[in-house]
C-alpha cells in the first residue's frame, strides 16, 4: 500500500507539473491574449477611392487590401477573430467603417494605409491614433513596423482622423511607408515585403498590453516588454495655421470636383507635415 500510494503522489505531482508548463508555454499564452478578443481590420480606399494623389502610379487601395488581406491570415492563425471592413475592391464609407469597428465588444481596430506626397524623397512609417485608450496600441504597433521595415521612423502621432476619432474601441492607423518614394513603392510592390508589414502589424497587435513607460532604443526590450514610443499632438493646431487652412478651403471650393466621388470619400491621409 505505501508503495502505490508514493506512486499516485509521484504522477499527481508529474501531471500538475506538465499542466504548469503547457498553461505557461507560448502557445498557450497567444491563445490566452487572443482569447474573446476582436480585430476589425480596415483596408484604406477602395472602389473609387484609389487613394494617394493625382497621378500616383501605384495604386493606394490594391495595397492596402493586400496587407490587410494577410494581416488577417496572421492574426486568425493566433487564435484572434478578425472582422474585415472591406474583403475586396469596393468603397466602404467612414462612418460604415466606423459603425462596423464599434458594433464588436472587447475589440480593436486597425486601419491600414499608405503614404503619399509630391516629394518623392519624403518616406517613413508613421502610426497614428486619437483617444488615450489607443496609444498602447499605438506604440506596440508602430515599435514593430518601424523595427521591421528598412524606412525612416517618422514617429507616432495624435490626430483626429474621422476612423479615430469616432471609434469607441481602441483605434490606430499605420501609413507603411510612401508609394510615392521610388525605394519605399518598389519595396511595397513586393509579396515579401507586404507580408513583412503584416506580420509586424500583428506582433503589434498581440504585443499591446506589455507595452511599459520605458523607453528602449533597443529593437526588443525583452520577450515580455515593449517599450513606450514618444508622440507628436497633431490635433492643436494654431490660429495661423487655422486662417491659412480656411483660404486653402475657399480656394478649393472654386473647383469643380465630381459629386460622385466626393461624397462620402475618405479623407486624404496623406503626409502634410513640413518635413514631408
Amino acid at each position: 500500500m505505501p508503495t502505490n500510494f508514493c506512486r499516485r503522489r509521484w504522477y499527481a505531482a508529474g501531471l500538475l507539473a506538465t499542466l504548469l508548463i503547457c498553461f505557461n508555454s507560448p502557445a498557450a499564452k497567444t491563445n490566452r491574449t487572443s482569447e474573446n478578443v476582436t480585430v476589425v481590420i480596415d483596408a484604406g480606399h477602395g472602389g473609387h477611392d484609389r487613394g494617394g494623389i493625382p497621378g500616383q502610379r501605384i495604386s493606394e487601395k490594391d495595397m492596402t487590401l493586400d496587407v490587410a488581406q494577410r494581416l488577417r491570415n496572421v492574426l486568425a492563425a493566433s487564435g484572434y477573430r478578425v472582422v474585415m471592413t472591406r474583403d475586396s475592391d469596393v468603397f466602404i464609407p467612414l462612418a460604415t467603417r466606423v459603425a462596423i469597428a464599434n458594433s464588436y465588444r472587447n475589440a480593436i481596430f486597425v486601419c491600414v494605409h499608405f503614404n503619399a506626397t509630391k516629394r518623392m524623397g519624403a518616406g517613413g512609417i508613421e502610426t497614428y491614433f486619437y483617444s488615450r485608450d489607443s496609444l498602447p496600441l499605438a506604440s506596440a504597433v508602430h515599435y514593430y513596423v518601424a523595427g521591421g521595415a528598412p524606412s525612416a521612423n517618422r514617429g507616432v502621432r495624435r490626430r483626429g482622423y474621422y476612423v479615430l476619432r469616432k471609434t469607441n474601441i481602441p483605434a490606430v492607423l499605420v501609413e507603411c511607408g510612401f508609394l510615392t518614394n521610388p525605394t519605399e513603392g518598389a519595396y511595397a510592390q513586393t509579396a515579401s515585403y507586404r507580408q513583412k508589414l503584416a506580420e509586424e502589424i500583428a506582433a503589434g497587435v498581440r504585443g499591446r498590453n506589455s507595452v511599459t513607460g520605458a523607453l528602449s532604443t533597443t529593437r526588443v526590450a525583452t520577450s515580455e516588454t515593449v517599450p513606450l514610443q514618444p508622440y507628436i499632438d497633431q490635433t492643436k493646431v494654431s490660429s495661423s495655421e487655422r486662417r491659412k487652412s480656411k483660404r486653402s478651403h475657399k480656394k478649393s471650393t472654386r473647383k469643380k470636383k465630381s459629386s460622385s466621388k466626393s461624397t462620402g470619400s475618405e479623407a486624404r491621409y496623406a503626409s502634410t507635415d513640413p518635413e514631408a
